[in-house]
C-alpha cells in the first residue's frame, strides 16, 4: 500500500478522499472545501491518501503537535472494509510515529458506533471516559464525544491541557 500527503486539493487522488470524507462524516463534524484547501498549507497538518495498484483505499487526516498526534478524520471506502486495510493504516500510522496518538469517538449509543470502538481497541487505542466535547461545524452546539489514545489513557488534566494547546487550531476553520 503506497502512502501519498496531499497538499493541495488538486492532487489525482484529492476528488476521491473528498467524496468519502463527504461520505463518512456528518456535515456537523466537516469542514468545507475552501476551509480544507487553506488548512492543506499548514505544516503540522497533514492529509494522507492511502493506494493500492492504483485503487483509492482511504485517508487519514491528521495533526502533528507537540505531545500528541492527533487524528482528525480517518476513512476506507465501503468496497475496500472487512479486508484489513483500516487496521494496516492504523498500525502502521502508530509505529511510524513516536508520539502518543489521540482519536474522537462517537458515544457508544449504537451498533456502529460500539463497533467502531472495538476496532480501535483491538488496535491498542484506550477508551478515556473523561467529558469531552467538540464544536460543529455548521452551529453553536457542542457535540459530545469520547477520546481514545494510544498506547495508553490519559488523565482529565492532560485531555484538559490537549483542548487548551490545540482546539483552538484544530477547530479554528469550522
Amino acid at each position: 500500500m503506497i502512502q501519498l500527503n496531499l497538499n493541495n486539493i488538486d492532487n489525482d487522488f484529492f476528488a476521491s478522499a473528498w467524496e468519502l470524507y463527504e461520505e463518512a462524516f456528518p456535515v456537523y463534524e466537516r469542514r468545507t472545501l475552501k476551509a480544507q484547501s487553506h488548512l492543506l498549507k499548514n505544516p503540522v497538518y497533514k492529509f494522507d491518501v492511502f493506494i493500492e495498484k492504483n485503487v483509492f483505499i482511504g485517508f487519514i487526516m491528521w495533526w502533528d503537535f507537540k505531545d500528541f498526534q492527533y487524528i482528525d478524520h480517518f476513512a476506507v471506502t465501503k468496497s475496500q472494509r472487512n479486508k484489513g486495510n483500516g487496521a494496516k493504516i492504523l498500525e502502521d500510522f502508530i509505529k511510524g510515529n513516536s508520539k502518543p496518538t489521540l482519536l474522537e469517538v462517537e458515544l457508544p449509543d449504537s451498533s456502529i458506533n460500539t463497533k467502531r470502538i472495538k476496532f480501535y481497541e483491538r488496535l491498542g487505542f484506550k477508551l478515556n471516559q473523561h467529558e469531552y466535547k467538540v464544536p460543529s461545524s455548521i452551529d453553536d452546539r457542542k457535540i459530545d464525544l469520547l477520546v481514545m489514545t494510544y498506547p495508553r489513557l490519559i488523565s482529565q488534566e492532560i485531555l484538559q491541557e490537549f483542548v487548551s494547546n490545540n482546539h483552538s487550531v484544530i477547530f479554528k476553520s469550522f
